[in-house]
């Protein structure tokens, strides 16, 4: 497994008349966002999970695309440092955009489990991802409320009762968008990768972008597949060759014309 990977928490889903009182006592283990009921550890991360593969041409690059791609790997290198004020200001921020109605009483604490992380700690699940994936959801929350709160709450389609946690699934949508698009590679060694890098030299949050489109793709799969925990690896794959052959449509000029962009609100 990669050092970056972790285990995964399957939790079933609850109503959403849940009191959700301004309080700082500790909100039960078992109280997660659109879901309850503690299952267990030992469903594998599907980031953790590097696909082995053979040497494999690798596609120029212009300046402005070299640029661009060592920008977005400075981002990707940082990880979550709860020591850094920038980091800390950047997890209250995402609490306060996802329940604004509900004061944080600390960076630690058994309210995180309400979002759908593992723990009373969230930055023990940002080693998936890094502090890119927090600053994904911060991004998602911030310019597609509605899908971001819709998927929080799990509030569309006939859902499963045992349902994937929503930030811990955020966090492996990171990092597989990091692995789909060798975005750790000096150059793009797929086509898929060097189309998305004419996306991000024309637009700066192309990542952000992609990633909200993808989560709110996985989401779609998860109910067409009327899927439960033990299928959240599948999905993820279904959700990466459903992406993958979008990227690579001939129409495609931005990332807004993928087929899968219209299903953000």
């Amino acid at each position: 497994m990669d050092e970056r990977g972790g285990s995964f928490v399957a939790v079933r889903r609850i109503s959403q008349s849940l009191d959700r009182g301004n309080t700082c006592h500790s909100t039960s283990a078992e109280v997660v966002a659109g879901s309850a009921a503690w299952l267990g550890r030992g469903l594998s991360c599907v980031c953790a999970q590097r696909r082995e593969s053979d040497p494999r041409p690798s596609f120029d690059l212009t300046p402005a695309q070299e640029e661009c791609l060592q920008r977005l790997q400075n981002r990707i290198d940082v990880a979550y440092d709860s020591s850094i004020p920038e980091h800390k200001e950047a997890l209250r921020a995402l609490w306060n955009v996802a329940f604004p109605e509900e004061e944080l009483c600390g960076l630690i604490s058994e309210q995180w489990k309400e979002m759908g992380w593992q723990g009373k700690d969230p930055s023990t699940d940002f080693r998936g991802g890094g502090f890119i994936s927090l600053e994904n959801l911060l991004f998602f929350a911030r310019n597609f409320p509605k899908s971001f709160q819709d998927l929080l709450w799990k509030q569309e389609g006939d859902r499963s009762v045992w349902e994937y946690p929503f930030a811990v699934a955020g966090v492996n949508i990171t990092f597989m968008l990091i692995q789909m698009l060798d975005l750790e590679a000096v150059k793009p060694r797929t086509k898929v990768g060097a189309t998305f890098l004419r996306f991000l030299s024309e637009n700066e949050s192309a990542f952000d972008l992609l990633y909200c489109i993808t989560f709110k793709l996985m989401d779609h799969q998860w109910l067409e597949m009327r899927a439960s925990y033990m299928d959240f690896n599948t999905v993820m794959k279904s959700t990466r060759r459903q992406l993958e052959g979008e990227l690579l449509l001939d129409d495609i000029t931005r990332l807004e014309e993928l087929p899968s962009y219209s299903l953000l609100t």
